[in-house]
C-alpha cells in the first residue's frame, strides 16, 4: 500500500482533522506569477480560427461526429485558447472572499474557458513539434496571457516524446504532441500539501475542455496519463520535484503521415534538453511535505501502463434498483457551440435564486453531461470511475431529497427524502456559497481506494482528473443551457459518505456541483478580449 492511501485519507478526514500545516497563511505579497516567464524566450503569435456551426457542445460531449479530422495550426490555436487562453475580464457583485481585490487591476479576473481550483491555473501546457508540423521543429510553451508559443528549443525532439510514451501510448503516429505539466508552487503557495489534490482536477477540466472543443469538430484528444515522466521532465528542462508531467496529448497532424517513424525504445541521437529555466516572481519558495510524498510516489513507476482492463474492479458501483425510482425528463439537446458554451460559463458565487425552479430537464442534461466526463479515455481504459449523486432542493416535478443517478435508465434513485438544504449547508466550511438556494448539487463519486489497489499510486492523478472531467462537463452544460453552475471542495467529506450510505461501497465523494438559476439582472462588467 503506497502513500497515495495514506494521503487520500487526509483528504477525506480534513474536514474533521485538519491537513499540516493547520494554521499555514498564503503569503500574498510574495505569490508567484500565474504562469511560467521564460525571458528571451522568441514567441509566434498564433493565429485565429473559424468556428464551424456544427460544432455543438453535444456533438462534442458525445464525440458523435467522429475523430479522424486532423489538426492544423488554427485548430490548435482555438484550442489552446478556448480552454486556456485569457478570453476577457469579469467583475460582478459576488459571494466570494477575493471581491475586494478584483477592482485592482493586477489582481484582476481574467476569464478561461476551463474551470481552476481557486482560479489559480496552474497547467503548463508544452508543444513539441516534429518535421511534420507548421513551424520548425522544437519545444514551445503556451503563454496564456499572450496568446503566443514561446520558443524554448530548436531541433527535433519529438522522438524522445515518443519514446517517453513507450508501447501502447494511446493516440495516432505522430510527432506533434501536447505536454500538460504542473508547477507546483503556483498552487501550494495559497493550498500547501492540499494542492496535489487542487491540481490533480486541474488537468482533468483542462483535459475534458479539449475533448469537447475538439470532439465538436471531428478531432480526437486521446490523454496518456502513464509515461516516463523523469525523462519528460528531463527533456523539458524542469525539475522533477517541483514540476509534475501529468499528461501527454498525442495530435492527429494535417500533412504529418509517417513523421513519427522509427523504434519506439530507440533514445533520439539529437535529444537535448531544454535550456531556458522559468524566473520565479516569489523571494521564498515554500517546500511541503504531501506534496512532495505525492508527487514522488506518483511519478515513481509512470512507465507501468495498466492494462486496459485493470480498472474493472474500481468501476463505478451501479444504482440500486432496490430504491426508489423517479423517472427524469429527457435531456436537452446541446445546440450552443463549444466556444459560446465556453465563453458564457463561470462560478456563480452565491447569486443562486430558488424562487425559479430548475426544470427537471436541465437538471437531466446536466446529469448526462457528467457522465460523459466520468470517463477521459487515452490509456485509462473505457471503465467508468465515477458515479452521480444529486441533492435536489428546488426542481420541477423532483421531490426534495437525496438520489442517485441512474445513466443507464437515466433516472433518479431515491436514497434519503426531505429537503437537504439544512444538512448541505451545515458542512459547507466557506460563505461564499448558499448551497440551499441552489436547485441541485450534484456529487460525483469514487471508488479511491480500489482504483490505487487496481493501478498503483497514479491512479490516484487518474481519480482526480476525472472528477475535474466531470466538473468541466457541468459547468459547460450548465451553461449551454442558461443555468448557473459553481464547484468547491470546501466541505465534510465523511458526512457525505454518512448521508449517502457509502461506507460499503468504498465512494469517496470528492467535490460538489451547484446548479440553478441566478438572480436576475446581476451588477456585472464583462470586457471581451478574445
Amino acid at each position: 500500500m503506497g502513500y497515495a492511501h495514506e494521503y487520500a485519507a487526509a483528504i477525506m478526514q480534513r474536514g474533521r482533522v485538519p491537513m499540516d500545516p493547520a494554521d499555514f497563511v498564503p503569503n500574498w505579497s510574495d505569490g508567484p506569477r500565474k504562469a511560467k516567464f521564460y525571458p528571451g524566450a522568441d514567441s509566434l503569435p498564433l493565429p485565429g480560427t473559424d468556428y464551424p456551426a456544427h460544432a455543438t457542445l453535444g456533438r462534442g460531449l458525445a464525440q458523435e461526429g467522429g475523430t479522424e479530422g486532423e489538426f492544423d495550426l488554427p485548430a490548435l490555436s482555438g484550442m489552446l485558447r478556448d480552454s486556456y487562453g485569457l478570453t476577457g475580464r469579469r467583475l460582478g457583485v459576488q459571494a466570494n472572499t477575493d471581491l475586494s481585490a478584483l477592482p485592482h487591476y493586477p489582481l484582476a479576473n481574467w476569464s478561461r474557458g476551463s474551470a481552476s481550483g481557486g482560479g489559480l491555473y496552474p497547467v503548463s501546457v508544452y508543444w513539441v513539434s516534429g518535421p511534420g508540423g507548421p513551424v520548425p521543429p522544437g519545444v514551445h510553451y503556451y503563454s496564456t496571457r499572450h496568446h503566443t508559443m514561446q520558443r524554448l528549443l530548436t531541433g527535433d525532439v519529438s522522438g524522445e516524446v515518443r519514446a517517453a510514451l513507450g508501447d501502447g501510448a494511446p493516440g495516432p503516429a505522430t510527432d506533434q504532441y501536447l505536454v500538460l505539466g504542473v508547477k507546483y508552487w503556483q498552487n501550494s503557495f495559497k493550498y500547501n500539501n492540499f494542492s496535489f489534490h487542487a491540481v490533480s482536477m486541474d488537468v482533468g477540466a483542462c483535459v475534458q475542455t479539449w475533448r469537447m472543443w475538439a470532439g465538436a469538430r471531428g478531432l480526437g484528444v486521446e490523454p496518456a496519463l502513464w509515461f516516463d515522466e523523469e525523462r519528460l521532465a528531463s527533456l523539458l528542462g524542469v525539475s522533477a520535484k517541483e514540476e509534475g508531467i501529468f499528461a501527454v496529448v498525442p495530435l492527429k497532424w494535417a500533412g504529418a503521415a509517417g513523421a513519427a517513424s522509427g523504434p519506439v525504445g530507440q533514445r533520439p541521437a539529437t535529444a537535448a534538453p531544454v535550456r531556458r529555466k522559468d524566473v520565479e516572481r516569489s523571494r521564498t519558495v515554500l517546500g511541503f511535505d504531501a506534496l512532495e510524498r505525492m508527487q514522488a510516489a506518483t511519478s515513481a513507476h509512470a512507465t507501468a501502463r495498466p492494462a486496459p482492463d485493470a480498472l474493472a474492479p474500481a468501476a463505478a458501483p451501479p444504482a440500486d434498483p432496490a430504491l426508489p425510482e423517479v423517472a427524469l425528463a429527457p435531456a436537452l439537446p446541446l445546440d450552443t457551440d463549444v466556444r459560446t458554451a465556453l465563453r458564457r460559463r463561470r462560478s456563480s458565487f452565491g447569486r443562486f435564486d430558488a424562487q425559479r425552479p430548475v426544470s427537471a430537464a436541465r437538471l437531466a442534461t446536466c446529469l448526462a453531461a457528467a457522465v460523459t466526463g466520468s470517463r477521459i479515455g487515452g490509456d485509462t481504459g473505457g471503465t467508468r470511475l465515477a458515479k452521480l449523486y444529486a441533492f435536489v432542493s428546488h426542481v420541477e416535478g423532483v421531490e426534495p431529497g437525496s438520489y442517485a443517478y441512474d445513466p443507464e435508465a437515466h433516472s433518479l434513485r431515491l436514497v434519503k427524502e426531505g429537503r437537504p438544504g439544512e444538512f448541505l449547508q451545515k458542512n459547507y466550511f466557506l460563505s461564499n456559497y448558499n448551497l440551499e438556494q441552489a436547485g441541485a448539487v450534484l456529487v460525483p463519486t469514487v471508488r479511491t481506494t480500489a482504483v490505487l489497489d487496481a493501478v498503483g499510486d497514479r491512479g490516484y492523478r487518474l481519480v482526480n482528473a476525472t472528477i475535474g472531467a466531470v466538473a468541466q462537463s457541468v459547468y459547460t452544460a450548465a451553461s449551454a443551457v442558461d443555468l448557473g453552475c459553481g464547484v468547491a471542495l470546501g466541505f465534510d467529506n465523511i458526512s457525505y459518505i454518512e448521508e449517502l450510505g457509502l461506507e460499503a461501497t468504498g465512494e469517496a465523494p470528492l467535490l460538489i456541483m451547484m446548479i440553478g438559476h441566478e438572480r436576475p439582472a446581476p451588477a456585472d462588467f464583462r470586457y471581451e478580449i478574445a
